[in-house]
Order: structure tokens, then C-alpha cells, then sequence
């Protein structure tokens, strides 16, 4: 018999898709450790405290490669190619290196005039007042743009890519599922083949090129790469410019307080990654040997979910953790994962973020919802959180 889902033990009254903050809190209550059923992926250990968290995360007997998980059967599995989150060191590492001088401090801060110029455009397609949803509008095409042109898709392409990744990552279906995996690796295999015929200056012609040389990406691994850095590229930069703005737009007095001092811009977006971050838990580990996490016993083969959600908003590190303060000292927090696997893309995540924030709020004065907050429907999935739509309203324009 399986274990329960989340939503099973939800306390009553409350419904774990729209906050699943009360449910976390419970259970931490009873333990930091639960065994629980991922529909899809069957039953995994659930861990919420944020040391353990932290911990697990780079814990060497736990690893992201699901060979070591008893359930495995074949590497069918592998949606698309042979990406770093499926990797181990040193896999892993060769994987990482290959990509991680695109991602640094420096590069990512060059790319900020590009991202608000995206941004401005992004506001003058919008009436000078009305009303819109902020995430078909501004959150979503923001990142996929900046993805996008980091990589060499061609503007007429982009629109397909979030529809495919949103089916991989909250399937609908198996069967469209794996229509949306099929059709994603075709594209890319074209696409790596026209970068290998005529090179340009993007990062994937870069690969590819490099592919050729020893210590290259094999063609499974090159597919595997496009793919995490397109979907993660973009994916969870849209909730977090969505779920930060909803935050501010539901918390009046922290808008009001960052209006007042612009300077708050770096806290309100670390705050909005703790509170209510884009990814609800890092991507499963498995034991390749017996492992004990706060006292519970994780036997050889078995899976766990390390929950960075709960992790962010566990009392012992985070006073008062259900409340948004974009005061808040922003240490802490694992939004963005630890260890070697920590998010490649987090420097660009947050400049897209705060540019994103500073030109919305600049543009858009009297910025507000559009509907009730109860009436906000989440995106499904187990590991992503995002609102579907952000309905948004505004009365006046300003210039860029």
C-alpha cells in the first residue's frame, strides 16, 4: 500500500496546491523525516528540516544518478539526453565546467542592459492602462527571450519551447509527456546540427564546438545540456518574477516600503525566493547505501525529496518564516539549492528578477491585482510552484 500524498495529509480546511506551507508545518511537528507517495514517482522520504536539508544536499551517499534508486529499470527514463541534474561527480563536474564560465558574476551582470531593454519592450506592448495577465505578458517571455538568445534559437522558434516544457515538467499526460520530449529532442538535434554546419557567437554553437575536441559533450550529453538550460533557464524565472510580484502586490506595506527605498531591491528578491521560491524541492537523491537523516533510518535504493520550500520557512533559522519582510536578512535561504549542485544559472535568475521588479514597478505606479488572491490558480507539478496567470491592473504608464 502506498504511502499518503501531500494533499492526503493536508489538514483540513487547507489545500496543499495553494499553500502547502501549513502542511509542511504540521509535519514538522511530527518529525522531520515522513515517507510519502509522489504520484509518478511513487514513495520517497520527505525531508523538511532546513539543516537536514542542507545537509543531504551534499551528502555523498545520496546522488542525483537514479541508477542507484531500487526502482530503477533502464535509462529510458532520461526525458531528453543526459543532463547534470541525472549526473554525479565526476560526471558532473565535466558536465558543469563545460557551461559554468557562461553563468559568472561578471558575464550576467553585462547582460543587464539587455534584460531591462527585453523588460521596457515588454511594458510597451501593454495598453497605457488596463488590465493583464503579468505572466503571458512580462514573467513568462522575459526569460524564455534572455534563454533564448543566450543559446541561438531563433526569435520564430521560442514560442514552442514553453509549451513543450511545461508538459515535461507538469505532465498532462504520459502520452504528451513524451509528444513533448519527442518534439523537443528533434528541434534541438536540428538545431545542434545547424550550429555545427554554421557556428555563431551563442553558447550552443560554443558546445558544439567544443563537443568536437577531447573532453567534449557527447551528442546525448549536448542534447541533455539544450535542454536543462532552456527549460531551467526559463522555467523557474517566470515563478519567481510571478510569485514575487504577487507577494509585494499582497503585502502593501513591503510594496510601500520598497518604493519608498529602491535599495531594498536585492532583499525584496532573496525574500521572495525563501518565502515563496520557484522550486518546491532540488531534484530527487537516492541511497546508494544505508543513510540516517534526524534519526530515521533511509535504507540502500530508496529516494528522498529534499524540500527546499519547507527548508526556507523552518522556524529554528527563519523568525516568524510565514511572514514576507523584504527587511529580512537574506542569508540562508536554499531557493537555489547547495553544493555542486547548486543552481548554475542563480546569477542570472537574480539579475532577471531584479530588473524585472525595478522596471515593472517603475513603469507601472499604481500597480495592483486584477482578481482575488484566493481565485489564483497554481501551475501542477511536484517541484516547480508558480501561478498559472497573474491577472494585473494599472491605470498609468510611465515612460522608459
Amino acid at each position: 500500500m502506498p504511502a499518503p500524498t501531500l494533499e492526503e495529509l493536508a489538514p483540513e480546511g487547507t489545500d496543499f496546491a495553494a499553500d502547502p506551507y501549513p502542511v509542511y508545518a504540521a509535519l514538522r511537528e511530527k518529525g522531520l523525516v515522513h515517507r510519502v507517495h509522489v504520484p509518478g514517482s511513487g514513495d520517497v522520504w520527505l525531508v523538511l528540516g532546513r539543516d537536514e536539508v542542507r545537509a543531504a544536499l551534499t551528502d555523498p551517499r545520496l546522488r542525483n544518478d537514479i541508477r542507484h534508486s531500487a526502482t530503477w529499470q533502464s535509462d529510458g527514463g532520461n526525458a531528453i539526453g543526459l543532463n547534470m541534474l541525472q549526473t554525479d561527480a565526476p560526471h558532473h563536474t565535466r558536465l558543469r565546467a563545460l557551461v559554468s564560465r557562461e553563468f559568472t558574476a561578471g558575464r550576467v551582470e553585462a547582460m543587464r542592459p539587455r534584460v531591462r531593454r527585453i523588460a521596457d519592450g515588454l511594458l510597451d506592448a501593454l495598453p497605457p492602462a488596463g488590465s493583464a495577465d503579468l505572466v503571458a505578458g512580462y514573467a513568462l517571455p522575459l526569460p524564455l527571450t534572455v534563454i533564448c538568445e543566450l543559446l541561438g534559437v531563433p526569435l520564430a522558434d521560442q514560442h514552442h519551447f514553453h509549451t513543450w516544457s511545461t508538459e515535461l515538467v507538469a505532465p498532462s499526460s504520459p502520452a504528451a509527456a513524451g509528444a513533448a520530449a519527442g518534439e523537443m529532442s528533434a528541434y534541438f538535434a536540428a538545431l545542434i546540427a545547424a550550429k555545427a554546419d554554421d557556428p555563431g557567437t551563442d553558447l550552443m554553437s560554443a558546445l558544439v564546438l567544443d563537443s568536437a575536441g577531447q573532453g567534449g559533450l557527447s551528442p546525448e550529453e549536448l542534447l541533455g545540456m539544450a535542454f536543462l538550460l532552456l527549460v531551467a533557464g526559463h522555467e523557474t524565472t517566470v515563478n519567481l518574477i510571478s510569485s514575487a510580484v504577487l507577494a509585494l502586490l499582497r503585502h502593501p506595506d513591503q510594496l510601500a516600503a520598497l518604493r519608498a527605498d529602491p535599495r531594498l531591491i536585492d532583499g525584496a528578491v532573496e525574500e521572495a525566493l525563501r518565502h515563496d521560491g520557484p522550486v518546491t524541492a532540488a531534484a530527487f537523491r537516492h541511497a546508494a547505501e544505508p543513510v540516517e537523516i534526524a534519526g530515521v533510518r533511509i535504507p540502500a535504493g530508496d529516494s528522498l525529496m529534499l524540500s527546499l520550500a519547507a527548508a526556507s520557512r523552518d522556524p529554528a533559522h527563519f523568525p516568524d518564516p510565514d511572514r514576507f519582510d523584504v527587511r529580512r536578512p537574506a542569508r540562508g535561504h536554499l531557493a537555489f539549492g547547495h553544493g555542486i549542485h547548486h543552481c548554475l544559472g542563480a546569477p542570472l535568475a537574480r539579475v532577471e528578477a531584479r530588473t524585472a521588479l525595478e522596471t515593472l514597478l517603475r513603469r507601472l505606479p499604481d500597480l495592483a491585482l486584477g482578481t482575488a488572491p484566493e481565485s489564483l490558480v497554481r501551475r501542477p507539478g511536484a517541484m516547480l510552484r508558480g501561478v498559472a496567470a497573474l491577472p494585473v491592473r494599472w491605470s498609468r504608464r510611465l515612460p522608459a
